[in-house]
């Protein structure tokens, strides 16, 4: 992500949809490893996607120089973490962004699950959980790259905003499609899909440009760090939750995130929205 900002001043957002769109895409494949490898051990899905990984890090760091607008590193200060959330924007991005991992890779933990409980509460004919994990979280790469061309007219802050919204919609309607047909929870999972990780990007976005530009990797590197230990959270949560009762309608739960990531980002100053994107 700080390679990709020092590549572009000017249209950040879309360059970070299609990065994030990559790392959808890539947390989707071991879904897709399953449904083609079939009964084979399931080492054989860690030793391919590990073997995925190696190669794109190689590739990376032979392929991909420091970018032209590269700023000058600025030295290693602690304090400096601290300093970054003092500017209102930069903490409005980054707390929009922790409400957005509340939901994220929970909802991405739980798809397979969702899809095997439709399966087994209903009539429905059975279906390929893998397959179909695979897409309703790869589905999100569309979303992520979509996202990214949209911010160019309409400013990351409002890609966010509709995007948290709809994910946020998503998760509250889940509860009562568990007994529809097959065909419609697909479509709702896919819908939410695409739209669960769209934002990413954009809160990318959003906290590079209003971080100190010596501490642009510094103010990224604390945000992801911490929106990745809130899913921890959230995922142990909600599978507490599942382990006891095993009802959709814990799945709620899941909402928080989009809720406090609205409040958060509507914060953001619209003045120097309209120019981030």
């Amino acid at each position: 992500m700080k390679i990709a900002s020092d590549w572009h001043k000017e249209g950040l957002g879309k360059a970070m949809g299609y990065l994030v769109g990559a790392l959808v895409l890539g947390t989707a494949f071991p879904h897709f490893i399953k449904y083609l490898a079939a009964d084979l051990p399931w080492r054989t899905i860690l030793f391919s996607t590990s073997l995925f990984a190696i190669f794109g890090g190689v590739l990376l760091y032979l392929a991909v120089p420091d970018g032209p607008h590269q700023s000058k590193k600025g030295a290693f200060k602690p304090a400096v973490m601290f300093q970054l959330f003092k500017n209102r924007n930069f903490r409005s991005a980054a707390f929009g962004y922790f409400g957005h991992m509340w939901e994220l890779y929970t909802f991405w933990a739980f798809v397979p699950v969702m899809l095997s409980f439709h399966e087994e509460t209903t009539t429905a004919a059975g279906i390929s959980i893998s397959l179909w994990s695979f897409a309703i979280i790869g589905i999100g790469s569309i979303g992520c790259a979509v996202g990214g061309h949209w911010s160019l007219n309409a400013g990351s802050k409002k890609v966010a905003l509709v995007s948290l919204l709809g994910s946020g919609l998503c998760c509250l309607l889940l509860p009562t499609f568990f007994k529809g047909s097959l065909g419609l929870f697909v479509i709702l999972l896919l819908i939410w899909g695409l739209l669960v990780v769209s934002d990413s990007p954009q809160f990318s976005t959003l906290v590079a440009h209003s971080a100190d530009r010596a501490y642009v990797s510094t103010g990224l590197t604390i945000v992801n760090s911490i929106g990745f230990a809130i899913t921890i959270g959230s995922i142990s949560l909600v599978n507490s939750l599942w382990a006891h009762w095993e009802s959709p309608w814990i799945f709620l739960v899941m909402a928080a995130g989009p809720v406090w990531g609205v409040w958060a980002i509507s914060r953001y100053g619209n003045k120097i929205a309209k120019n981030v994107r």
